[in-house]
């Protein structure tokens, strides 16, 4: 009972914290559409069961004994979330009757792949379930439990992200974004940008 709820509780905190998925649903969300924000959030989901599968096989613990395995881990997130803000940084006002190519409608499939991989490899989301699953949850509960934790951390980040497009898809935010596109963009970008060059910087204090 009392590791149930500390996998509950840590799992609200951490999903609820801002970060790299935030910033992602957000964007799409507001930029593109509610479908490519709702979108961006299954691929999240998806990505959160990729740390929990590792994680139940064992390699989570070789993960967090390895500070080289982390390290690489961590340089190739933050790559990610540095490719993904420079394109974004690269977004213009676009004039009267002129279309920002930076801002065309992605596929479906794009929107899945892009919250993804921004999961998978957000090294943020690797230390929350490796440390549940070497420190919170013991190595003798059951694996149908195991797996019942693994979902319910998968659809918590589902169901707060549905939530974020929802709400920064409204009229009000899609009113806003139409006005400041290349703003929010530009913004979201260097935030994108700084947390990749955070993860970089870190890594090399480390290494």
């Amino acid at each position: 009972m009392i590791e149930a709820f500390a996998v509950v509780t840590i799992t609200l905190l951490a999903v609820i914290s801002p970060g790299a998925d935030f910033a992602m649903v957000t964007r799409n969300s507001m930029v593109l559409s509610r479908r490519a924000g709702l979108l961006t959030s299954v691929g999240i989901s998806l990505g959160v069961l990729v740390h929990v599968a590792y994680s139940m096989a064992g390699i989570g613990l070789v993960i967090s004994k390895s500070i080289l395995l982390f390290s690489i881990i961590k340089y190739v997130g933050a790559a990610y979330l540095i490719y993904l803000g420079i394109t974004m940084l690269r977004a213009k006002k676009a004039e009267q009757g002129q279309i920002d190519s930076t801002n065309l409608p992605i596929s479906d499939f794009a929107a899945l792949r892009i919250g993804f991989l921004t999961n998978a490899l957000n090294p943020k989301t690797t230390l929350f379930v490796v440390a549940l699953f070497s420190q919170v949850i013991s190595p003798s509960t059951p694996i149908a439990v195991q797996f019942g934790y693994g979902a319910f951390m998968s659809v918590a980040h589902l169901v707060w992200f549905a939530l974020v497009a929802y709400a920064f898809s409204s009229e009000a935010a899609k009113n806003l974004a139409a006005s400041s596109r290349h703003i929010i963009e530009r913004s979201i970008g260097a935030v994108l940008v700084t947390l990749g060059v955070g993860l970089a910087a870190t890594s090399m204090k480390r290494a």
